[in-house]
């Protein structure tokens, strides 16, 4: 029986679990079974990630922490926890997901990464902003910026860049968010990162637009789409789509809006996608009032 799966038989040190006759010569390879074995876990909560389970993800990401401690490879410890701080993240249980950044900061601070610290106070920057502590999550974001911006790590600083411009238009910084995406769109162009590129095109777009610069929004938003286009998104894609249908009914361009959303029920449709009645009510309401007089 699969020992993560099993409701009946609990984790015990490998030194318990090997028969007390096992050999010294096995016993000295402890360590290797058991980066195995978390390598095992590693590979099985993976798949349960790709298929949305986030339960059984978490429970395999657990063994392996647990195994990562007994064979006392702190990297692989750091790597363990910072994928079940992940996980908990994904599940709304940011206790734990800080819990276990903080964990690995801790052991990176030792190992001196400066790489993997920056991203790890951005991630407990992440925690603090689905928490809804905006500036917390900021001073997070802005010590991670400092160790970050000296580095090669484009993309990295990139979604950094992103990040605190979030937090910049959640408190109402509209300047310095738009200035924020920009340079995260420069960093995304050096790491040549098409997603990077589209996510922040489109959130720019969404930025400009709130602001009421309908001229730029539409620039930024078209940028997402054709990125989103590229990279065969069609999700993505139709997510910009419905913001670029608000700008054209804003700007009274009632047959582009009509145009957007043809498209966006059409993905609606293809992928079973849960806003599929809001969007064709909408352009169920738009047709309407084309046909009148």
């Amino acid at each position: 029986m699969d020992r993560i799966l099993s409701s009946k038989i609990g984790w015990m040190p490998l030194s318990d679990r090997l028969d007390i006759h096992t050999s010294p010569w096995i016993l000295s390879l402890a360590p290797f079974i058991l980066r195995f074995m978390s390598e095992e876990d590693k590979h099985k909560a993976r798949i349960f990630l790709h298929r949305g389970d986030l339960q059984q993800a978490r429970a395999c990401y657990e063994q392996a922490v647990r195994d990562d401690r007994e064979s006392g490879s702190r990297q692989a410890l750091s790597d363990s926890l910072g994928n079940l701080g992940n996980v908990h993240a994904m599940m709304g249980a940011y206790a734990d997901s800080e819990r276990c950044y903080r964990e690995v900061l801790a052991i990176q601070r030792e190992l001196q990464n400066l790489n993997a610290i920056g991203q790890t106070l951005a991630n407990l920057g992440n925690v603090q902003a689905e928490a809804g502590r905006p500036e917390k999550a900021r001073s997070y974001y802005l010590e991670a910026l400092d160790l970050l911006r000296p580095l090669p790590d484009q993309r990295a600083l990139g979604v950094l860049y992103s990040n605190i411009a979030l937090q910049d238009a959640a408190v109402g910084r509209t300047g310095d968010a738009i200035a924020h995406f920009k340079q995260a769109l420069e960093c995304h162009r050096i790491a040549g990162d098409e997603d990077g590129l589209a996510v922040t095109y489109s959130q720019l777009g969404k930025t400009f637009l709130l602001a009421g610069n309908t001229r730029s929004a539409e620039k930024c938003l078209n940028n997402a789409s054709e990125h989103f286009i590229k990279l065969g998104n069609e999700q993505g894609e139709a997510a910009v789509l419905r913001l670029l249908a608000d700008l054209y009914e804003q700007t009274g361009n009632a047959e582009s809006a009509i145009r957007c959303l043809e498209r966006v029920v059409l993905v609606d449709t293809r992928y079973g996608l849960l806003q599929y009645r809001q969007d064709q009510e909408r352009l169920s309401g738009l047709l309407e009032r084309r046909r009148k007089p």
